[in-house]
């Protein structure tokens, strides 16, 4: 599962894939279709929202308790896809920014933001731009997105680079276990059809101590993982301990 693809801009650059980019934004028109080729996203967005914002919320001790729990904070959502964080980020009082390398994707996003009057800045633009620039935010967030690059080790360090000294990134990603291979791959591309097959390859799945690695090289200290997982019965996603398929993290510096 990927909420975009993220990393340098060109093929060239050790943080992109380009055939991973060119897959994504085939299938721009589908973002905002929670029964199309996007639906296990649409299913799993809460459980990364309530992730997300209580760690922001934890982390920059706000109070929260109402609409706009997320006042006064600037976020950057790294390989935004359609949008599907953004929004709601916004709608909490964040001063979003989501990028994408593919300008279809972009262009789906602010085509479905605009009708609503939310105001996020969304640019076809990757992480190395933003860093090049000097641009820096309170919260940078990266979902489903390092499974699809090339070289995590990299790309981390351009996402650390646009985190402020005291800010915070939240990850999520999918661990390299046979269980991920049997869920993530057999049972989600093959059996269940809820992603396009070849949407994933097991090997450039990671590790919690791998993602760890990487975010300490990257000079940020990564916070205990939390897991994400399906209830069949209740065709619903949850937090818990159980990382061996879909986790995610926060880093601080």
């Amino acid at each position: 599962m990927t909420s975009g693809s993220g990393g340098g801009s060109g093929g060239t650059r050790p943080t992109i894939d380009d055939a991973e980019l060119q897959r994504f934004a085939a299938l721009a028109a589908d973002w905002w279709d929670p029964k199309g080729k996007f639906r296990p996203l649409h299913q799993i967005g809460p459980v990364r929202l309530e992730f997300v914002r209580d760690r922001l919320k934890e982390h920059f001790k706000l109070d929260g308790r109402g609409i706009k729990a997320l006042a006064g904070l600037s976020v950057l959502d790294i390989g935004c896809g359609g949008g599907l964080i953004c929004e709601p980020l916004a709608r909490m009082g964040a001063k979003v920014t989501g990028i994408e390398p593919k300008e279809a994707n972009i262009k789906a996003a602010i085509a479905h933001a605009k009708p609503q009057g939310l105001d996020i800045d969304y640019r076809a633009a990757t992480v190395e731009d933003l860093v090049a620039a000097g641009e820096t935010f309170d919260a940078v967030v990266c979902l489903e997105v390092v499974e699809h690059v090339p070289d995590v080790a990299a790309f981390l360090k351009s996402c650390a680079a646009a985190a402020k000294p005291d800010g915070i990134m939240v990850l999520s990603t999918i661990n390299r276990t046979l269980k991920s291979f049997a869920l993530a791959i057999v049972g989600a591309e093959y059996v269940l059809r809820w992603l396009p097959v070849g949407t994933h390859q097991w090997d450039r799945f990671i590790t919690p101590q791998e993602l760890e690695r990487h975010v300490a090289a990257a000079g940020m200290r990564l916070g205990p993982a939390k897991g994400m997982v399906y209830n069949p019965l209740r065709d619903s996603w949850s937090l818990s301990s159980d990382t061996d398929v879909n986790y995610l993290a926060a880093a601080t510096r």
